[in-house]
């Protein structure tokens, strides 16, 4: 069994970089099918082209594709990226594919890696210093004709010993229309919008983990149906979904998600900066689990400052630590300031209690970092230093040193 899984590893590896390279050079030759008899000959081109007129756009198609993988390096060096709050990739053009017929509009694939160098000092100077691949995504997104309807799947074959590789694979595969104004309808697989950071994407995180309550009680994908709504002053996220978490049963319960925002200076135009006050529950069932968990979080933007708060209490939960009937609760509170258009600095104070039901049993993060933006989100470095004080185990102190770069 295990000389199979290895094999089978192999291939779906295999079946990725195939996935990622063949569908940039030839998806142009998908969007036009041809009928051919046995012999090979060319019977009928559905668009009314002739094989000269059609074999002529495809290497249109390869031609273009092809400059502009051969531009990348100088189009890279003189990319300028300001924004750090929303992710953006090193090769969006060159790994983006428009169609002028057929039912996709534009299909753009893109990796996003993320790499560390994490030393661990405890209390009673034993040291650990490990080199830990953090994240490995591919991302193929589509968009149907109109623009109003389209896709999203993301493999993940990072390296992990908490799922098996095959029900970690698998992370966003949805469908998604924008067709009612103010509003995304999804149906899928997805990580659901309730809190700040747990709902945060992980390439826009401004440390390398989350804070503990949203690497604990969210963070975490399943399958359903949610519609985002936003507005001007508000914006919100519900969502029915299976209790199920990285495809291991079949529907072994219901949950609802809820978050909403409200953003009391949306009209102002940033005049005064930007507040976003916003709460939520999680309610759900999973075999003879029950969870009910609750949360608040206050942000505020303001030129080079911004801040962050979170808080989270849950009596059992379904998150990225798995199902359990134990009461949590936690809070943090980031700061970071823009010191340059690329340096920002950080600091994050961070508590969490895993089981309510005992005391002295809280985990303190204090936190600090440099993020190093080369291309704003789409190359950056990471230094983060992080003392954990933990009533029931030795303290201990990380340094990490870390990358991201998304393609």
């Amino acid at each position: 069994m295990p000389y199979f899984l290895k094999v089978m590893k192999r291939i779906l590896l295999s079946i990725i970089f195939l996935l990622f390279f063949i569908p940039q050079v030839f998806a142009i030759e998908e969007e036009i099918k041809l009928e051919e008899n046995p012999d090979g000959d060319f019977i009928e081109n559905i668009t009314g082209q002739t094989k000269e007129e059609f074999e002529q756009d495809i290497q249109k198609e390869k031609d273009t594709f092809l400059s502009n993988l051969m531009s990348a390096p100088k189009d890279v060096w003189e990319l300028q990226i300001e924004r750090t709050d929303v992710p953006s990739q090193l090769l969006k053009k060159q790994l983006t594919m428009t169609f002028d017929k057929g039912p996709l509009e534009s299909f753009h694939t893109w990796v996003a890696l993320q790499g560390n160098i994490t030393t661990q000092m405890s209390e009673n100077a034993d040291t650990d210093t490990k080199f830990n691949m953090a994240l490995i995504n591919i991302i193929f997104d589509g968009k149907f004709r109109g623009g109003k309807e389209g896709f999203r799947l993301m493999l993940d074959p990072t390296p992990t010993h908490a799922h098996g590789f095959f029900q970690q694979l698998i992370q966003d595969a949805y469908f998604e229309t924008n067709r009612i104004p103010h509003h995304n309808i999804l149906i899928g697989n997805s990580r659901p919008g309730v809190g700040y950071e747990g709902a945060q994407s992980p390439y826009t995180l401004p440390f390398v983990a989350r804070s503990q309550i949203s690497r604990n009680l969210a963070n975490v994908r399943k399958f359903g149906l949610r519609v985002r709504g936003d507005y001007s002053l508000v914006d919100y996220d519900f969502g029915g979904y299976s209790s199920d978490t990285f495809f291991q049963e079949f529907f072994p319960g219901l949950e609802f998600d809820g978050w909403v925002n409200i953003k009391p200076l949306g009209k102002t135009d940033g005049k005064w900066g930007k507040i976003v006050a916003g709460g939520g529950i999680v309610a759900g069932r999973r075999h003879s689990i029950d969870y009910f968990m609750t949360g608040a979080a206050l942000s505020y933007e303001y030129k080079k400052f911004w801040a962050r708060a979170e808080y989270a209490n849950s009596d059992g939960s379904n998150g990225g630590s798995g199902p359990t009937n134990k009461g949590a609760e936690g809070f943090y509170a980031t700061l970071g300031y823009h010191l340059t258009k690329k340096i920002e600095l950080l600091a994050r104070y961070d508590q969490f209690n895993p089981d309510k039901t005992k005391q002295d049993n809280n985990q303190r993060e204090y936190s600090a970092g440099v993020n190093y933006y080369l291309k704003g989100q789409a190359l950056k470095l990471i230094f983060n230093y992080v003392y954990c004080q933990n009533d029931a185990k030795p303290d201990s102190h990380k340094l990490i040193v870390g990358t991201q770069i998304v393609l």
